[in-house]
């Protein structure tokens, strides 16, 4: 399926899910909020998700679309599961 190619991608998820959170941002404060994301990555991964439909760009900056809030919720529960997951393997 063509979304989990997309959101298998390095850092679109943790994009999607800081702009979901965050609410719109602009490229160098969803940088900075990412930590270690490169601009070049930022940059494409921006592009994808434009492209996909799941974020726009607007006068304040990067925000999640309808449709990109959607697949956040979708995704919300596996938080949960990961941070079990992590306590488990004794990261949390």
């Amino acid at each position: 399926m063509a979304l989990f190619d997309l959101l298998g991608r390095r850092w679109v998820m943790g994009i999607l899910w800081t702009l979901s959170e965050q609410g719109p941002c602009t490229f160098r404060a969803l940088q900075s909020l990412c930590e270690t994301i490169s601009p070049a990555v930022l940059n494409a991964r921006l592009k994808e998700l434009q492209a996909a439909g799941f974020v726009r760009k607007s006068s304040d900056g990067y925000l999640v679309t309808d449709l990109g809030l959607e697949v956040y919720e979708a995704l919300r529960p596996l938080s949960n599961v990961s941070k079990v997951w992590a306590k488990a393997l004794g990261e949390g």
